[in-house]
């Protein structure tokens, strides 16, 4: 069940990056596809914001990882 429960967040966690990275890349990219009256900067600073949530919570993540010995007894 851990395995599980820590597969999942994984998966989670590199979802919110890679939701991010296509929003962050249409806006650096093509910024006519987003309303004019948006605040590009702070919009921005609040995409690379869950980037980062999102890496930092993987490499936290990581130090709850059942380690390979422990999984192949399971």
């Amino acid at each position: 069940m851990r395995q599980v429960l820590l597969d999942a967040l994984e998966k989670q966690y590199e979802a919110q990056i890679s939701a991010a990275d296509v929003k962050i890349k249409l806006l650096l990219e093509n910024s006519v596809a987003i309303s004019e009256h948006l605040n590009h900067q702070k919009e921005l600073d609040d995409l690379l914001h869950e980037v980062a949530t999102a890496e930092e919570k993987l490499s936290v993540l990581k130090d709850y990882e059942i380690p390979e010995k422990e999984k192949d007894a399971v």
